[in-house]
């Protein structure tokens, strides 16, 4: 049978191997079809004693059809709800039938993966890393809705169940087991299917081991139903919680915990009816269609190589220098050496780099506090990092990243001084938030092989780099900063040079906002809260207090003279605000004893009571509806601009680096994203309305009527 491999051995036990077209086995178009024929066939066997379920690939199962899923819509959704429920009809079929299912899980089983599993009445699963289970709808906006969220709680209960469902956990074999959702492992993948066969043949003659728990008579949940007092009051408390945590802006959280809730109240099967109709609901909103696409379809082509060079062979960077020992270099060093590449951290002085060491030090004492790190380990991965003061320890360095403060002048003389060490066709890359790279590496005897590698802080948190060319950085460079951002496992997005590249300068507008905003006379608490309402982590003035007020004037000063301040839009109100708090007030940030905010030797914050006094006046209003759209419509027309303008190269770049880099809501998809799903029509016609209401900065870049007249969207 295409695509299911039949094979029935001399103990009528019938083995099928699941071999669908493609690199993965999915829910694809062809699933069930196969698998109603399959059970079917299964159906009929006369003296069948049991069935192993296993995969002829790499992975196991893949899970839904994303493909499919994106396009649901209110014209679809009764056949999409109807093909939900098939599939699952299929999965009760094999759950009623007398004999067992044993699933021999070779690979990763993630979402409908897991549940196909779960449709098993018996799961073994080979030990190791590259076998990872769960259930990540929720990462995509969607919830499991095959069976997941109902048999989740059936089997861990509501408490156990949660971080599987509500925060999209994936675990190893040995984790599942743990937790409920397999019974057994085996350390070998050939043991698999043996292994299968043989709890078939152990258990011929016990009726209970083709029986599910959903439908054994007098189960209970584990940690009891709705009616136990414990689950009736954390039902309430978590729904708050869940608010509180998504600000209502992440609708598969809330959708997941009212089916969980449905399976603790009514039976199995109106519970599995329910979990359709959530999932069907879920499939066709913005959100869901945002996540899927920029999570699953971009990241997979930013981390596959899409703005990598085709024609350069793969580049290994074996030792690495990282000039400076500060905050972002001692984080370089850091997560270089956990990658297992040779690290040569250099300081004016020795006293400066080994502080720097020490910061690996401490990172790598954590983790071995908390069981996930020998001291073996960790004294090799310290012993990768050599600190030094001597330029001539640099000798030999195939990537050099040079992380010193934002001042050109300080990076042409470092450029200068010590390109000279780097191994033959070694490639020099410099960490900058805004600095033009072209203008750096006008201090570079070989301008090629200059390219920009810029981190966010804290480097060994923050997932992504940006790498930026300049107008001379040619292929080979951009492969050897693209190679070594995968080998340190971050995700590189590829940017062309500008003055602030694509994240600061669209970050900046964040910031830029919420200070106009609190020239006018808003309250600061409002603003702040008007950000995180939007989905960002935090609000402008308390981000622009933790990015330092001090910093933007320095940087301020260097563009002007640079000759480019103001490049991008009117930095006025900034300017004056930022020189008002630090020039008349001393207040340059939360490392500068405080800005907008005063902090607390316990960490906690307080506004400046003075910032109330300078700015707030009580009767200046603006609605809300505005507020928001201000802070989040200034950063999608900046992604905008850049994309119009070829600074950023791709859609997913734009899409993948917003999220990663500076935090854009979740929810949105990332900011070019955002304006598929808001309507570009609908989008043009908001910013027409902000621009007449708060200046032509929010005057809709023409790309976004180019795209509309062509019937075309952001892709």
């Amino acid at each position: 049978m295409s695509g299911f491999n039949y094979e029935k051995d001399a103990d009528n036990i019938v083995t099928i191997t699941m071999d669908m077209d493609g690199p993965v086995n999915s829910m694809s178009p062809a699933f069930l079809p196969l698998l109603e024929e399959t059970v079917a066939k299964l159906e009929a066997e006369e003296g069948l004693k049991g069935v192993v379920l296993t995969s002829a690939k790499s992975t196991f199962f893949a899970g839904g059809d994303l493909k499919t899923l994106v396009q649901a819509s209110a014209d679809n959704a009764e056949d999409f709800f109807n093909n939900v429920q098939a599939i699952k009809a299929v999965f009760r079929r094999m759950e009623k039938m007398p004999v067992p299912y044993v699933a021999a899980i070779n690979g990763a089983a993630l979402g409908g993966g897991l549940e196909l599993t779960l449709a098993c009445n018996h799961r073994i699963a080979w030990d190791d890393k590259s076998v990872q289970l769960g259930f990540p709808e929720v990462t995509l906006g969607l919830l499991p809705g095959g069976g997941g969220v109902v048999k989740g709680i059936y089997l861990m209960g509501l408490m156990g169940a949660n971080e599987y469902l509500i925060e999209g956990k994936r675990v190893t074999p040995a984790k599942a087991q743990q937790a409920g959702l397999i019974h057994e492992t085996v350390a070998e993948r050939d043991e698999l299917v043996p292994r299968a066969k043989a709890w078939i043949i152990e258990n011929a003659d016990n009726e209970a081991a083709s029986i599910q728990p959903w439908d054994t008579r007098g189960y209970k949940i584990p940690g009891g139903n709705a009616n136990h007092p414990a689950v009736a009051q954390m039902l309430p408390a978590a729904s708050a919680m869940l608010f509180q945590k998504t600000r209502g802006l992440l609708p598969a959280p809330a959708k997941i915990l009212d089916v969980a809730a449905s399976a603790l109240r009514v039976d199995f099967d109106t519970a599995m009816r329910i979990e359709s109709r959530n999932f069907t609901a879920l499939a066709q909103t913005a959100v869901a269609k945002n996540m899927i696409t920029t999570f699953f379809f971009q990241m997979n082509q930013v981390n596959g190589g899409a703005s990598r060079p085709k024609n350069i062979e793969p580049q290994l960077t074996k030792k690495v220098g990282v000039l400076g020992a500060g905050m972002m270099g001692q984080g370089i060093a850091y997560v270089s050496a956990m990658a297992g590449i040779e690290v040569v951290l250099k300081d004016i002085s020795q006293e400066a780099a080994d502080k720097g060491k020490a910061y690996t030090e401490k990172l790598l004492q954590k983790r071995i506090a908390k069981g996930r790190m020998t001291e073996e380990k960790a004294q090799a991965v310290l012993g990768l990092i050599k600190a030094t003061a001597n330029n001539e320890d640099l000798t030999g360095c195939d990537l050099i990243i040079e992380a010193v403060f934002e001042n050109i002048k300080l990076k042409h003389q470092i450029t200068q001084e010590l390109e000279p060490y780097l191994a033959e066709g070694g490639v020099w890359g410099s960490n900058t938030s805004t600095l033009p790279i072209t203008e750096l590496a006008e201090a570079s005897k070989n301008a090629e092989n200059f390219v920009g590698i810029h981190f966010f802080s804290p480097v060994d948190k923050m997932p992504l780099v940006e790498i930026i060319m300049g107008e001379k950085t040619s292929d080979l460079a951009l492969a050897k900063a693209y190679d070594y951002t995968k080998q340190i496992r971050k995700t590189p997005i590829v940017v062309n040079d500008s003055l602030g590249f694509f994240t600061s300068r669209t970050f900046g507008t964040y910031l830029d906002e919420g200070t106009r905003m609190l020239s006018e006379g808003l309250h600061p608490v409002q603003i702040d809260n008007m950000g995180k309402a939007i989905g960002m982590p935090v609000g402008p003035l308390a981000v622009f207090d933790e990015v330092s007020l001090e910093l933007n004037r320095k940087a301020d000063a260097t563009w002007t003279e640079m000759g480019v301040r103001d490049k991008w839009g009117d930095g006025s109100v900034t300017r004056g605000v930022v020189g008002t708090m630090i020039n008349d007030h001393g207040r340059g940030g939360r490392h500068h004893g405080g800005g907008f905010y005063e902090y607390s030797e316990d960490g906690t914050k307080t506004i400046w009571p003075g910032l109330l006094d300078l700015y707030y006046k009580p009767d200046v209003s603006v609605p809300v509806d505005d507020m928001k759209d201000r802070l989040l419509f200034r950063q999608v027309i900046e992604a905008l601009k850049c994309l119009e303008t070829s600074v950023l190269r791709t859609v997913a770049d734009g899409n993948i680096g917003s999220i990663m880099g500076i935090g854009a809501p979740v929810w949105t998809g990332g900011l070019i994203q955002f304006v598929n799903t808001y309507g570009l029509e609908r989008f043009i016609a908001r910013c027409d309305e902000l621009a007449v209401s708060y200046g032509e900065r929010f005057k809709a870049p023409a790309i976004v009527a180019e795209k509309l007249a062509a019937g075309e969207q952001f892709a």
